[in-house]
Order: structure tokens, then sequence, then C-alpha cells
């Protein structure tokens, strides 16, 4: 239903993305899928499916609002409240089917798709990788709203055969009501929603620049965010809208915000890709034989005007066997690091991710996502160039970090 916030701007922090043309980490080993919050419900035709500790936040507003009005028209809590959970479940089976359309439609556009989360606002389909054209952007942002219409015309076309005045009727015309809404507000054009990324896509098409066009769409999600609220105090105003329905409106409006800025701030991002190039980001290495004591170590590549230099462990041949942690070694207190050996700070060289000097931009961005670390060899061949550390990157991406000691 909506675009998930860090799932298709890739970023260092953002999870793998299994086929990328990057080649790190060592041959033979998978990428580490962090789990994801939320309560598994298998898989449906295919794809994981969770469901997010938030939906029964709206859950249980849904069970508030809608049950004490069905209680008042059926005189009976039992049966009002009853209701209320039905459309709660129903609800939760639009927004499945939502989902599946767009994860459907990515399929058949022959891009992965790492699951379905069901949550707050809806839900959203992860892809494992951005759309690579805007013609694509369309058909797999348009597919959702698509199956909640449908559903919602289906719904409306079962009310006049159902028992006048009957609790089924009204629990019918709700479910029609509801997925016509949700066709509707996600097509509008901001992001996350689905029409945003409509809009992205437009926007991408006409002017070349997806990072432009994800910008554009992020600051019309702000404003679709700024008028959900308005519009949900005018309605209460006018004695249309429950002060519930206005608290609901508050949560989609603010869980909108988040997605439109952090959309904004992934472009912005993005648009530093073509600065990416591991052999400038890399620190030289200065290697000491195993056996130098941490001091000793910091206080030859200062003289030799490398204190910035990552510090390597070499065997009695001279080849290089280990790295040291700049964080295991930033945390010895000073008067302790002259009786510290550097091997002890060290990681084997063997453990330590590759990343290759020829690539560029996103390629590294994959690379470092496909084997998270902290830090990561920059080869050419057989040849080690540096070391590329991870706050490096993070700093040339957003220049607002810290620098780089």
């Amino acid at each position: 239903m909506t675009e998930q916030p860090g799932s298709h701007q890739g970023t260092p922090q953002s999870g793998a993305q299994p086929g990328s043309p990057a080649d790190a980490g060592r041959p033979g080993e998978r990428p580490e899928v962090p789990p994801r919050p939320g309560v598994s419900l298998g898989r449906v035709l295919g794809f994981p499916v969770r469901l997010s500790a938030s939906w029964f936040v709206m859950a249980l507003l849904i069970m508030v609002s809608w049950g004490s009005l069905m209680t008042e028209r059926e005189h009976s809590a039992g049966v009002g409240y009853s209701l209320a959970a039905g459309l709660a479940v129903s609800l939760l089976f639009s927004v499945l089917l939502h989902e599946l359309g767009h994860a459907l439609a990515a399929r058949w556009l022959g891009i992965g798709v790492r699951g379905i989360t069901l949550d707050l606002l809806g839900g959203y389909t992860e892809m494992e990788t951005e759309a690579p054209r805007p013609r694509t952007e369309v058909l797999f942002s348009l597919a959702g709203p698509a199956v909640s219409l449908l559903l919602g015309l289906g719904a409306l076309a079962l009310v006049p055969v159902m028992p006048d005045e009957s609790a089924l009727r009204v629990l019918v015309a709700q479910i029609a009501f509801s997925n016509l809404i949700v066709a509707v507000y996600n097509g509008l054009p901001g992001l996350p929603l689905d029409g945003g990324r409509a809009l992205r896509a437009v926007v991408w098409a006409i002017g070349k620049n997806k990072v432009s066009a994800t910008v554009v769409a992020g600051w019309s999600g702000r404003v679709v965010a700024a008028l959900t609220v308005a519009v949900a105090f005018a309605l209460y105003a006018n004695g249309w809208y429950t002060f519930t329905g206005v608290l609901i409106a508050g949560l989609i409006a603010y869980t909108l915000w988040q997605g439109a800025t952090a959309s904004i701030n992934q472009a912005k991002v993005a648009s530093r890709f073509p600065l990416i190039d591991p052999v400038r980001l890399a620190r030289t290495i200065y290697s000491v034989p195993a056996g130098t004591s941490l001091a000793e170590a910091l206080r030859r590549a200062a003289e030799a005007g490398r204190p910035a230099a990552a510090l390597g462990v070499t065997d009695s041949s001279g080849r290089l066997i280990a790295l040291v942690r700049r964080d295991a070694a930033a945390a010895v207190p000073e008067p302790r690091r002259p009786w510290v050996p550097v091997e002890s700070l060290a990681r084997d060289i063997d453990g330590v991710g590759v990343i290759r000097a020829d690539l560029r931009g996103e390629d590294v961005i994959r690379a470092v996502q496909q084997h998270p670390a902290d830090e990561f060899l920059v080869t050419t061949g057989e040849d080690v160039v540096g070391v590329l550390h991870l706050a490096d990157l993070v700093q040339l991406l957003d220049p607002r970090t810290r620098s780089r000691p």
C-alpha cells in the first residue's frame, strides 16, 4: 500500500540486495538478512507475510470506534463488537490482497520480493531491487490500488442483495467503503503512497532524474499528510467525524509525513552516489609485525605521517594477516596501550569483507549491503589497495556526520 522508508533507496543501513553485481565478502558466503520485526503469518503465493505490532493499534481503534456505533445500532455489545472484529479482520484480508497485487506485479515484472508486511498504515511490499524504469514503477505502484478498487466495487455490488437493515449489510457496505477509500487515498500523488510512486515515475520519465523525482514526490507526500489532518478536523467540526476518526487520521498523517521525509532524505543520499570511489575513500594500511604493542604501532604510524591509516598486522615473512579493529583499539586506555599486542585487537584478514576497486556508486552500496561490516578491504586482483571504513562512506553520503578521525 505504501513504500517502506529505506526499502527502495539503497543506503549502507538498508537490507541485503541479493543478486547484486557487486562482489563483496568471501566466495560461497550468503548475505546476512536481519530478522524483520512482527509476527510471521507464513507464506502466501510464495511471499513471506508478516503482521506488524502497529497493526494491532489500528485494529483496536476500529474496535473502539466502530464497535460502539454497532452496539448502539444492534442494542447488544456482543453483536456490536463482533461486527467490529469482523470488519478489522476483513480489512486485514483486503490489505493483504492489495499487497499481493503489488507482489504479483513485481514478480511479473521480473523483480524479486523479500516479503509483505501488514502494519498501521495498511501495509507495504518490500522489493529486492529498485524499479529499473518509470514504466515498471507505474505498473508496480498501481497494481495495489487496482485490487482495492475491484474489492470495493465487488463488495458494493453485494450490498443490494443483503437483507435490509441487517448487520451483515452494514458490514459489507463498510468493507466496500473502506476498500474504495483505500484505492482513492493510496492513489493520491505523494510518497510513500502508491500514487506517490506513480508521480515519481512520471516526473522521472519527464526529467530523466529519479533522485529529483523522489524529492518532488516526497514533498507532495508531506502536503498530502498535512491535508489529511486538515480535512479530518474539518469533518470533525461539522459533525461528520468522531474524535477516534480524527485520531486515526492523525496516525495516518504522521506515518505519511515520516515516510515522505525518509524518501526525501534518501534521495539526498542517493544524489551523492556518483561521488563514491572506494579507492579514494580507502585508508592506506600501515603494517607492523605481530607482537608490536598498540602504543608502539600508533607511534610508528604517527612518525610516518599516517596517523589515520588502518593498522595491519604482518607475520614473520611480512605478509598481511590481520587488521586492527578501530573500535577495539580506541577502547584501550592509553596507560595500557604499551602492554597490549596489536594482534589481540585484530581481525583475521580472511574475515574481512572485500570490495573491488573498480566498483563505483551504487554498486559499492550494494556490496556493503550484502555483507554488513564496519570495514572492507579494497582490492585490485590479489593486491590490497586499502581499507574502506563504513563510517567514512556514511560521512560522504551525509556530510552532517562527524568527520573522520
